[in-house]
Order: C-alpha cells, then structure tokens, then sequence
C-alpha cells in the first residue's frame, strides 16, 4: 500500500472514511449477530465494495441526478442519504422505511429530497440497466423539448456488478445510451465472481472494459475501486467527461467481494488463495493508509470507527423499536389513492393537470372512423395537451407505425417526442420506467404481444413499483400491444394471452372493441396514475363493425365500466376485443341474447355481469385467448361464488383450444372461436 498527498481535493476525506466504516460496522453487525438470531432473514453484504462507492456518492449532487443501483450498493445509499435506522429495519422487516416489509432489506429506492433520485430497482440481476437508460433520456427530453435550464448538467448512474454485464438490460442500456449520446455512467464493480461463476464465463477475457475499449460514442475507464487515490482520479474524471455532454461513460472497478454472496452462501468455492487476495484488497486498510497519518492522526481513526459502531449500535435500538407491519396493510398500494398519491412518479406528483374529461360522446361530425385512426387522433390530442408524453417504439417514427396507428406524429411533433427505438423490448419498456420515475409521460409501443416476452421482466417490475416502495414510487406506463388473429394468423402476431397481464400485480388492462371506446379508454390510461396495457385487436383496426363517429377530444371511460351492446333477458353473454363482433353478428336474429362489451379486464364490471344474470340466469363467456386457465375461468368462477342462486342452467366458455393461433387459415378455424361455434354455444344454452 501506498500513500499520496495533498489528497484528492473533490471529495471529504473525513466523510469518506466515516461512511466506510459505517458500511462496514453494518454489514458485520447482521452478519454477525443479526442474521445468526434471524433478525435479518436474508443479508447481502457489501464488504469490499465501499471505497467507490461513497466516492461517487459525493460526486452525484446535481438535484436531477439519477442513480439506479443494485442489492450490494448500500455505501453509496449511505452517502446520498439513507437513513440508518431505515437500513436496519429494511432488512429486519420492521415497518416504515424502504418498503414497509413488503422488500428483501438491500433492494433501494430513495425519492428526491431536493437531490439525487434512487431509482426503486429490483433484485432482478440486470435490470437496473435499462430505466437508469430511461433517466439519461429523460434528462435530454427535459433539456432540449421541454427547454427547462434545471436538468442541465445532470446525469444517470447506473450500478452493476460483474455477472450483470451479461444480461440483455446491461446490452440494451449500452446500446440506447451510446446511440443517442446520452448522460449516463455506468459503473461496473468487479469481484470476479457471480456467486460462483467465475469471471472469464461471464465475459470474455474477463474484464468488460477491455471490450467496450473501441464501443462506439463511450468513454472507458479501468482501475482498482480499493485503492483510494486510484478510484477517486477515476471516479471524478468519468463524472466530469458524462455531465460535460460528451455522451456516457463506463468505469470498471475491482473490488473484492470480502464476504459470500449472501447470507446462505458460504464461499466454499473460493480458495486460500482466493480468500487471501480478497483481504489485500480490503478497502478499509489502503483507506487507512492513504488518510494516516497525511490527513488525521490514528487516534483521531481510531475515534471515527468508534463513533461509527456507536451510531449503528443506537440505529439497532431504534429499529428494534419497530412494530412489524401489520398483516391487513399488505394489499395496499398496488393502485393510486387519490387521497394518497405517491411521492414521485407520474402526472399527479409532477403537478400535471389536465382538462376536464367527459363520459359522454360529443362527435364534431358524425363520419365514421376506424380504430387505428380513433387511437392514432387520440394520440395526436394527449400529445398536444400533455407536453411530458412521448411515443416510442420500433417503427412508430418516420413509418407511422407497423399499424400506422402514429402515422404523421412525428412530423408534428418531432423526433425528440415521436421517436423510433433499437430492436430491443427490454429497453423499450425498462427506459419507459426510468422516464415516467423523471415525470414523464412515456407511451411506449410493443409491436405484438408475442413480442412483450423478453420484456416480461420489466413488465412486471413496472407494475409493482407503487406496492413494492410502499406508494414512494408509481410508474404509470401505458403499453400500447396488439395481437390477435387477422384474415390469416401465426403463431407470432396473434397471441392474445391478456390474462397474463390480468394476473400481473399493479397492471390495469384495457381491451377496446370498437373506435369509440379506443378514444375513451385511451385517454382515461394516458391521464391516469396507473401503469396499463392496452391491447390493440389487429382485426378491428379497419373492421367495418369496429368503425364509430370520434366521440371528440375530451371523451373519457371509466376503467371497470362494461357496455350493453344488445340487450335481453333470456342469456347473458360476456366478452371483449374481436370476440365482440362475433358475439354481435352470432345473436342477429336470436331473441332475448344481452351481449356485455368488458371493455376492461382489469378492474372488470361484476356489477353489471352480476345484474343481467340476475334477470336472464344463464351465462356464456366467450373469448379468444386459450380457454383452460384464461380470463373466462375467473368471470366462471365469480358468478358460481356471487350468482348461483339466479342460474337456470351451467356457466358455459367458448375459447381457443391450448395450442398456439395457426397460419392456415383452414386450421385456425378450429382454434379462433367463430360465429358459428358462439351461436351454437347460445342455442345450446337458450334451449337449456
């Protein structure tokens, strides 16, 4: 170990080493004590990693900073400051804090006090990568759309750990962050182990930096995160070249992972000689070295590592104190309460308002339009009313859109708020997280369903934020898909499958019918405060039936408000999307057959469902989706627990047999319900 001085003049030495040891004392006391007691259930620590850390934590003091970590970056939440009594309870699963027990203790957020924004992540490896992407262009549509003079200077800090740099988000973020130049720092800490991987079957050769040296539009910087001088040039060099607007950067650190990946990992994959280079590179010694005696003398060191054990000692007291949560408050929070909104993330903490919506159609002309022109209008008039929302997507830009449902706005409105995207939906979805986090209105498009599954991942961390950060967090994203089947079909743009997202947490689903409903229920998602999926039936964009005079500018549905089509009294037929054409053409000269349009799957109207069984006691559920496990089951299931006593006969489904939608047209008839199936299945039910 070497000395140098006079010591790096960005940082507080004096700080710097008291939060080192701050770290240190906590991650030794649940090692320790709390986690053998089962204090703490499941302790990661973060011995090894605190020298770069709570370097960086003092270099990130822009208020629009963004920081999006990951579960070993407790030294640097300490430094932009977490609270230490927070710290403890998090991992004890005491009430309050970062989630109110509902999270694994390491797993961060921090909404702005003034400063740095910790981006809620989640203990996915890797996907902190893509919304930290998000926050850099957030940053940008502040600086050059919205002309706000504030975010100039500011910047994202994106953390991972050596085995992340080989997940799809850490490829799309560098890909999204390179191509458009973006103000974003990567910083990678390298132990050279992912749990027990070694580092050269993660990356080739071993070092990330090594390959990214030739990485077009980044900045590459490769050094030891445990040698005090060494990480402090480089830390501040990469922060200054990132907020100069000289595009991103990437630092690769060293360090040593002291103790096992987590608390039920007991190294026994490490060597001697393995766990003796560990403890050379200990941080804390060299730290020692480089302040002692140029700086403070070892008794005023020596002081230091007292006060810290002493503060996590009192932080222990004070968590102790703690009640756990109560078992009744774990199902609050998955949506927005008016009367308690969250603290950042979308319209309503970012102060957005809007004009008064209406429910009832006003068309300034009674021409009939098509679905794709109804949302392509809608979207035209959010953009114009909303100056935070923006359209993104692969082909949504200069093409209009695979559906050309955006055709035109990007003329309109530019390429920094209508803008196409790298064939990644991963990053598609990941950096809407990041933007909507920043307060923007992002409108992602996914082109099919189908397509939506390398970003399950995101998808479903999206809809968790609010329950997940305890309602600190929303991020109300609204993901326009389509699928179903055409004139022909495949098994790769016609999945439908909506009760995947009726079954993720914190997601509201809408599923329009027709033109007019597509304006209502898309207008209600983009001012809302919830994150939706709004599915976009590739059948009904230019069906005749589908078309409607546009319902004007201020029309609004309430999401869970179902829609009469045909009323009766005999049979109550429950359906949504395409399968309301069908159902509709079916009962054309059958008596007696109420037809209910859901509209939305979540929430769904059981009230109205409830009320026409009540009068007709019969029920037919018809959908396209596979009927085994679909949507269908759960309307079933509902009306034998609610309505048994009104049926006059069985709860019937008509759906898709399990397989995928086919190409031939011949054999998708045996697997899209037809006309004929769904008016057999009303027959067969009004004769009962």
């Amino acid at each position: 170990m070497t000395t140098q001085t006079p010591l790096h003049p960005a940082f507080d030495w004096h700080r710097v080493a008291y939060l080192v040891l701050l770290s240190r004392a906590l991650d030794e006391l649940e090692e320790k004590e709390l986690t053998p007691k089962g204090l703490v259930k499941y302790q990661f620590s973060a011995r090894g990693h605190e020298l770069g850390q709570v370097l960086l934590s003092q270099l990130v003091t822009h208020p629009h900073d963004g920081a999006s970590v990951y579960y070993r970056t407790r030294p640097f939440m300490l430094g932009v400051g977490l609270d230490l009594v927070d710290a403890l309870a998090a991992g004890m699963t005491r009430a309050g804090g970062l989630s109110d027990g509902r999270d694994v203790g390491v797993v961060f957020n921090m909404p702005s006090q003034g400063g740095v924004t910790v981006l809620p992540n989640a203990a996915d490896v890797g996907s902190q990568y893509t919304p930290g992407a998000g926050w850099a262009q957030a940053i940008r549509y502040y600086v050059e759309v919205l002309k706000d003079e504030s975010w100039e200077g500011a910047m994202a800090v994106i953390f991972g750990g050596d085995g992340s740099v080989a997940s799809n988000g850490f490829w799309s973020a560098l890909t999204i962050t390179t191509t458009l130049k973006l103000p974003a720092l990567f910083v990678v800490e390298d132990n050279e182990l992912a749990i027990s991987v070694q580092g050269a079957l993660q990356t080739p050769g071993g070092n990330i930096a090594r390959n990214l040296t030739s990485f077009q539009n980044l900045r590459v910087w490769d050094g030891r995160g445990y040698v005090p001088e060494e990480a402090a040039a480089i830390l501040t060099e990469a922060v200054q070249h990132v907020r100069s607007g000289a595009g991103p950067g990437l630092v690769h650190l060293v360090v040593p992972r002291i103790s096992g990946h987590s608390s039920v990992d007991n190294q026994a994959y490490k060597t001697a000689e393995d766990l003796a280079r560990d403890a050379e590179r200990d941080p804390i010694p060299w730290l020692r070295a480089y302040l002692v005696p140029a700086f403070m003398s070892q008794e005023a060191w020596d002081q230091l590592q007292a006060q810290a054990q002493q503060a996590v000692q009192d932080a222990l007291a004070a968590a102790l104190a703690r009640p756990e949560p109560e078992v009744t408050s774990v199902t609050r929070h998955v949506w927005h309460d008016p009367a308690h909104p969250a603290q950042q993330g979308g319209p309503t903490p970012s102060g957005l308002t809007f004009p008064p919506g209406s429910s009832t159609p006003q068309p300034p002309e009674p021409t009939r339009i098509n679905m794709v022109e109804a949302i392509r209008r809608t979207l035209d008039v959010e953009l114009a009313v909303n100056p935070r929302a923006l359209v993104f997507g692969e082909d949504v830009g200069r093409k209009g859109g695979v559906h050309t449902a955006t055709l035109g706005l990007q003329a309109k409105y530019g390429e920094g708020r209508v803008f196409d995207t790298s064939l990644s939906e991963e990053g598609i979805m990941g950096r809407s997280v990041g933007m909507v986090i920043a307060g923007l209105t992002p409108i992602p498009e996914i082109q099919y369903r189908k397509y939506a599954d390398p970003a399950m991942e995101q998808i479903h961390n999206c809809g968790t934020v609010r329950w997940r950060t305890a309602n600190r967090f929303a991020a109300p994203v609204v993901v326009r898909m389509s699928g179903g089947y055409r004139k022909i079909g495949d098994p790769w743009h016609s999945v439908t499958e909506e009760i995947t997202y009726v079954h993720a947490v914190g997601w509201k689903v809408a599923v329009p019918s027709n033109a007019e409903d597509a304006v209502g229920l898309l207008r209600t998602a983009l001012r809302g405060d919830d994150p939706v999926i709004f599915f976009e039936h590739r059948a009904m964009y230019d069906a005749a039936w589908a078309r409607r005079p546009y319902p004007g500018d201020h029309y609004m549905i309430p999401f869970g408000r179902a829609r009469i089509i045909r009323p009766g009294d005999e049979l109550t037929v429950v359906t949504w999307g395409a399968m309301v054409e069908r159902c509709d053409f079916a009962a054309q000269d059958l008596d007696g057959v109420e037809i209910i349009d859901l509209r939305t799957l979540q929430p769904w109207d059981h009230e109205t469902v409830l009320a026409s069984i009540a009068k007709t006691g019969k029920c037919l559920i018809v959908h396209e989706d596979v009927v085994f496990g679909g949507f269908g089951a759960e309307i079933a299931a509902f009306i034998a627990e609610e309505a048994f006593e009104f049926l006059d006969g069985p709860v019937m489904r008509i759906g898709a047999p399990q397989v995928m939608t086919p190409y031939s047209q011949k054999l998708m008839e045996g697997v899209v319900p037809s006309i004929s199936r769904i008016r057999e299945g009303m027959l067969q039910l009004l004769a009962y």
